[in-house]
């Protein structure tokens, strides 16, 4: 579906949206962001220092364009975007969730979230005490919730995002195939918690077609001068 263009501001982000765009029809956008968090207790838990700033920059542009955005957010200490629906999440599980109840309704998911890939078998009720001795947690792989998304892609499109230190484009590569994803954005572990980001977008080819550098605010702009002239 496509989202109204009724009173939409063609350039209310700014300088750096790609005037060629302006007549492209609006969408209906979900996109992911932050952390997601596995609990060990009821006050313990694995996660990671995602900030969820790439995720946010890329829902308030996209929103300041005019599309309709669905943010599915990890706990992060940002305030939401003006104008977006927000569903708010804490595990990998309920981000699952909340992502396949709205994606049929998307014309296309950001997948910028940094999702936990493994969770405790068991979720201790309380808090674990102490005991003096050394503590094993066994952990579990949680469901994979970009490869669910591209398991009912019918015609919409999947932009992924690859945390990689080594063999980055290849991993890339990889994960754009096993999960379905038309482009995944690659950056490396440098960008969690900065307010810049270095990204290379790969697609099928394993091979950069684009690359962008600067504040996460910068490359959210780029990202969606790209996605707005590939499918609009």
């Amino acid at each position: 579906m496509r989202a109204n263009r009724d009173n939409a501001l063609a350039d209310a982000s700014g300088w750096c949206v790609d005037t060629n765009n302006l007549g492209n029809r609006l969408m209906r956008i979900l996109i992911t962001a932050g952390p997601t968090r596995e609990y060990l207790d009821d006050v313990r838990y694995l996660s990671n220092a995602s900030s969820g700033r790439m995720g946010y920059a890329l829902a308030a542009e996209a929103v300041a364009r005019g599309h309709q955005v669905v943010l599915v957010s990890g706990p992060v200490e940002l305030a939401p975007p003006k104008g977006c629906d927000v569903r708010f999440v804490q595990t990998t599980e309920e981000m699952r969730l909340a992502c396949e109840q709205t994606f049929a309704t998307c014309d296309g998911v950001i997948a910028a979230a940094a999702v936990c890939d493994y969770k405790p078998s068991q979720r201790v009720t309380g808090k674990m005490s102490k005991t003096g001795e050394p503590l094993t947690i066994e952990l579990i792989e949680t469901d994979d919730v970009l490869a669910g998304l591209g398991q009912k892609k019918d015609g919409r499109w999947i932009v992924g995002f690859a945390l990689e230190a080594a063999n980055s484009r290849e991993n890339a590569l990889q994960k754009l195939r096993a999960k379905n994803c038309d482009v995944v954005v690659l950056n490396d572990p440098s960008a969690i918690g900065s307010a810049t980001n270095s990204v290379e977008l790969i697609d099928d080819s394993g091979q950069p077609i684009e690359s962008w550098n600067g504040s996460k605010e910068a490359v959210a702009c780029e990202l969606l001068n790209w996605i707005e002239r590939r499918w609009n």
